[in-house]
């Protein structure tokens, strides 16, 4: 399941010297004429750089409990080919998308899966997103077992087939998508959501480099993704495999899908304990004030401090705080992501959750003129978020840069900036409006010229 966070990694927020902080909110929408939407095509996932006994762990916890804790008594999968089907209309450029994620899962993760006709095995439906939250109010899509349409599942609510605990074999699931939402969003929900109705069905917040993971920061299948699926659907692992089988079974199959990962490595992070999931819960969920959420967020980064974790949950605690202080304490907020640029700065691969940070200090940087900043800030993120396929935050990125070559007096490099920054937000928002507005939100950081 994908959570619908209120904490959007993509807000931004900074003061200028003689302004008070700017928000989204405050400014009303430009009219540029939009360019054609950007797409990606060229795929660079971030391959697996763990070792094989830390992630035959991963691959057990992911596999063998759900995403409330529960724990379940054996793997169910789909035997034999999977096939996907779409249930009614679709967006043209989620149909492509879906196209492109399954021919990277027969590639990359060598699991027999194509497109199909109903009945299939995985049905995906795009159902406007107001009915999708009123089923589950904190999802922004979702995987069901045992059901081929939304209506079906609405009438079975309480049925007890529903229940993956219970199941010891896949015969058919249900992907819901909302139809209505950004590109990049339905995008996300495919990835994220077909991955687990043909893999493990669990989130963990200690493994950075996974779309397993409900910071959301990753949206797209990584390597490690990869792995973990094609361990999965591996005939060794047959439907009914207890955990106990694949203890044994697991790293067999890892030393041969990935020589490179036999090597000695420090122990694995500790598991992840319910109450800093609750604390981030509420920081990121719809139910609580602005001012609980942001008590919640301070208590996560106690419990994260107080564990001794230096991982990425510790980053995205810092990173919560600051992102929730931004309307009330513009100090506090500048610390937090400090903080948590440090920690995020000492994971891998150039993580995507370094270059949402940088967007933050760069929005910073320009409200104060400081066109230099802007600039380092955005050569270091704006190809992590090209990488990492993240439109949002590389059209945010590019109205920032934009804005300091205004401020700089280039004007052709800075009109550049900002048609490209367009054609990537179409794909990153979710509408027009969303996008220009945006772009409005950026343009009144900035100070006067020759302020």
């Amino acid at each position: 399941m994908r959570f619908l966070p209120v904490l959007s990694c993509l807000a931004l927020c900074a003061c200028a010297a003689s302004a008070p902080p700017v928000t989204m909110e405050a400014v009303a929408p430009l009219t540029d004429p939009l360019p054609p939407m950007n797409h990606f095509t060229t795929v660079t996932p971030m391959p697996p750089h763990r070792s094989n006994a830390e992630m035959a762990r991963d691959f057990l916890d992911l596999s063998f409990a759900m995403e409330n804790g529960d724990t379940l008594p054996v793997m169910s999968r789909f035997d034999g080919p999977i096939t996907v089907a779409v249930n009614g209309p679709a967006p043209k450029v989620a149909m492509t998308d879906l196209d492109r994620v399954i021919g990277r899962l027969r590639k990359e993760a060598h699991v027999d899966i194509k497109r199909a006709t109903a009945p299939a095995s995985v049905t995906i439906e795009f159902v406007p997103a107001e009915r999708l939250h009123k089923a589950a109010p904190t999802a922004a899509c979702f995987v069901v077992p045992q059901v081929r349409s939304f209506t079906e599942y609405t009438q079975n609510l309480r049925n007890p087939e529903l229940d993956w605990g219970l199941l010891t074999r896949r015969d058919h699931v249900a992907v819901f998508i909302p139809a209505d939402e950004s590109p990049q969003e339905m995008r996300d929900c495919l990835n994220e959501e077909l991955a687990q109705a043909i893999g493990p069905l669990n989130d963990l917040y200690r493994i950075p480099d996974t779309i397993f993971n409900d910071d959301n920061f990753l949206s797209v299948l990584t390597g490690f993704d990869m792995l973990m699926l094609r361990l999965y659907n591996s005939p060794e692992l047959p439907s009914g495999t207890t955990r106990a089988q694949a203890e044994v079974i697991v790293p067999q199959l890892l030393r041969r899908y990935n020589p490179s990962g036999e090597f000695s490595a420090p122990a694995v992070p500790p598991d992840t304990p319910r109450s800093w999931i609750r604390a981030i819960e509420t920081a990121l969920g719809p139910d609580a004030t602005d001012s609980a959420r942001l008590r919640s967020a301070k208590r996560a980064l106690r419990i994260a401090q107080s564990e001794g974790w230096t991982d990425a949950r510790l980053g995205f605690s810092w990173f919560a705080v600051a992102r929730l202080s931004l309307d009330t304490d513009v100090a506090a907020a500048l610390g937090g992501f400090i903080e948590a640029a440090r920690v995020f700065r000492t994971l891998p691969d150039d993580d995507v959750r370094v270059a949402h940070v940088d967007m933050q200090m760069a929005a910073f940087a320009l409200s104060a003129g400081q066109t230099e900043a802007v600039h380092l800030l955005t050569d270091a993120a704006i190809p992590v978020a090209r990488r990492a396929e993240n439109a949002g935050l590389l059209s945010t990125l590019l109205m920032i840069r934009s804005e300091a070559l205004r401020l700089e007096g280039q004007k052709t490099a800075a009109a550049a900036a900002r048609r490209e920054s367009l054609a990537w937000g179409r794909y990153g928002f979710r509408s027009d409006d969303d996008l220009r507005t945006r772009l409005a939100g950026v343009e009144a950081l900035s100070p006067p010229i020759g302020f």
